[in-house]
C-alpha cells in the first residue's frame, strides 16, 4: 500500500471524535478505498497512537482480543454498549467527518 492512502486512513480514524465510532467500512468509504479488511490492517500495523477504539466491526461489535479494553475506553467516553455491541444508531459518527 502507498504511504497516501495508508495516511489518509490513519488521518480518517483520527479524527472520529471522543464519543463517535465509526465501522471498518465507514471509515474506507470516507477516504476512497473500498476494502474495510485495509483500514483493520493499518490499525493493527500502525494505529496505536490513534483512537483504534472507536473503529467497530459493521454490526457494532468488537473483535474478541480487544473487546475488554475498547468497551472500556469506549464506556469512558460515553458510548452506549447493549449486549455486547455499541448502539450505532446513538453514536455513528457522519458521513463527511473529515471533509
Amino acid at each position: 500500500m502507498d504511504e497516501t492512502r495508508h495516511e489518509r486512513i490513519r488521518a480518517a480514524v483520527a479524527a472520529i471524535p471522543e464519543g463517535r465510532v465509526a465501522t471498518y467500512g465507514d471509515v474506507a468509504a470516507e477516504v476512497g478505498e473500498t476494502s474495510a479488511r485495509l483500514v483493520g490492517r493499518v490499525l493493527r500495523e500502525d494505529g496505536s497512537d490513534l483512537p483504534w477504539h472507536r473503529v467497530l466491526r459493521a454490526d457494532g461489535s468488537s473483535a474478541p482480543q480487544i473487546l475488554d479494553e475498547q468497551h472500556a475506553r469506549l464506556r469512558a467516553e460515553g458510548v452506549e454498549i447493549r449486549d455486547g455491541r455499541v448502539v450505532l444508531a446513538n453514536h455513528r459518527v457522519a458521513s463527511g467527518w473529515i471533509s
